[in-house]
Formats: C-alpha cells, sequence, structure tokens
C-alpha cells in the first residue's frame, strides 16, 4: 500500500494517548467550522461539511464537538482561515506535502520551515514535490465489509476508479471531483465507510530504510504538533520488515 496509508497505521498503532487525541478533535473541528462558514450548515447541502463530518464520526469525536464546530460557523464568531499547502523534502529526499489552516500566515510559513530545518528536512516552493502526488478520494471500508469480488463490483457501480483490497480491508480510489458522490452510492451498497476524505496520493515512491524512517517520522509528528497544521503526507516506502520495528 502506498505511504501514506503505512503512515495511518503507524498512527493508529502508537495511540498518541490523550493528548495527540484532544489535538486531533481541535483540528477536526477546524475543519468543520471552515467548511460551514464557506457553504451551507447543512451537511446535507454542503459536500465539503459533509465529508468534514464524517471523518471526525470516523476519529469517534463526539456528537456535541461537531455541533459546536457548525454553530461557530453560524453564529459569525469563528475565525478567518486561510488553507496553505506547503511542499518540501524529509530526510531522505522524502517528499512532503503540509496541509494547513491558518490566521497568521508568516507565524506558520516560519514554524513550517523551521521544523523542517530541525528535522533533517527543507522546506521548499509550492509545486517542488506536488507533482508527485495527484489529489484524490480515498473510501476505507474494514475486511467485513464484503469480500473483494464485493467490493469492487459496489467500486466499479459507484464510479469508483480503483480497489485495493487486503486482509485489513478496503481503499477504494475515485476521482476528487467525484468523492461525495462515489462516497454515498457506496454508502447504500455496503454501508457506513471507516473514512471518507480527499487525500495526496503518491505516484512515485522513496525507499527508506529504519534509520531513515526514525527521523522521517519525528519530522512527521514535529510538523503534526503544529496547531496550524491539519495533515501531512508523504511518498516514503518502507519494507514490512522496517515497519514492524516502528
Amino acid at each position: 500500500m502506498a505511504g501514506h496509508s503505512k503512515w495511518a497505521n503507524i498512527q493508529h498503532r502508537k495511540g498518541r494517548q490523550d493528548a495527540v487525541r484532544a489535538k486531533l478533535f481541535s483540528k477536526l473541528s477546524k475543519e468543520i467550522t471552515v467548511a460551514a462558514k464557506m457553504g451551507d450548515p447543512d451537511p446535507d447541502k454542503n459536500p465539503r461539511l459533509r465529508l468534514a463530518v464524517k471523518e471526525a464520526r470516523a476519529a469517534s469525536m463526539p456528537k456535541d464537538n461537531i455541533e459546536r464546530a457548525i454553530k461557530k460557523a453560524s453564529g459569525g464568531d469563528a475565525e478567518d482561515y486561510e488553507e496553505i499547502r506547503y511542499e518540501g523534502y524529509g530526510p531522505g529526499g522524502v517528499a512532503v506535502i503540509v496541509e494547513a489552516m491558518t490566521d497568521n500566515r508568516n507565524r506558520t510559513a516560519s514554524n513550517v520551515r523551521s521544523t523542517f530545518a530541525k528535522n533533517g528536512g527543507n522546506l521548499g516552493e509550492t509545486g517542488s514535490v506536488g507533482f508527485m502526488f495527484e489529489r484524490k478520494g480515498e473510501i476505507v471500508y474494514p475486511a467485513g465489509a464484503g469480500d473483494a469480488d464485493t467490493v469492487m463490483m459496489a467500486a466499479i457501480e459507484a464510479g469508483a476508479e480503483d480497489v485495493e483490497s487486503s486482509g485489513e480491508g478496503h481503499v477504494i480510489w475515485c476521482a476528487d471531483t467525484d468523492l461525495n458522490e462515489v462516497a454515498s452510492a457506496l454508502e447504500t451498497a455496503l454501508g457506513e465507510s471507516e473514512s471518507t476524505r480527499l487525500v495526496w496520493k503518491p505516484t512515485t515512491t522513496t525507499a527508506m530504510d529504519l534509520e531513515g524512517m526514525q527521523k522521517l517520522m519525528k519530522l512527521i509528528e514535529a510538523l503534526e504538533d503544529d496547531d496550524d497544521v491539519q495533515r501531512v503526507t508523504t511518498n516514503f516506502e518502507a519494507p514490512d520488515e522496517v515497519m514492524a520495528q516502528l
């Protein structure tokens, strides 16, 4: 599976305790508030908000937190956030995309640049690594949703582009502009997904050994500790034995 999917598994296994959980909820709340402020506060009428709420539920975010984030946008007291994408290289030449939401562009740029420098990376210009990724819709189902053939047929009928099935579950890919429609069709056929979101899918990967992965994880964790950073994506590829040691 692609590097970002493995990193998601690493995060899941590590757990990273309540502090990280609280930080995650804060970032999910920010996305919900921004989505609601930019469009209709009703998720059924606002595709971006619907996806944000779905991702929050997948992370077990309490219903009250979700409703509070939507009301914050509706009340007009929400901060004005700017969405910015940073691109650069991590240890071993791994491509890194950082997605941020900020109310202070200078602060965020300075923090992200410093984090790259302190952790063996180098922040580049916009477009410096983006060509190594495609913007895609990613829908994840557990293995119990059905066998590979069942999920493949449902994905084809829903208008998806590709399916990766394994013992751990099913990852369904679609065009970024089709995510809402494909996800809705799959929900009717297979039930609720584990996650539905827009991602940067690597088109080329960079091989990493254990030492390189340990350094890369420090960079990713440092970036994700920044309150302005919403998501970090990389294009690493590492053998299973390396992943097992992390």
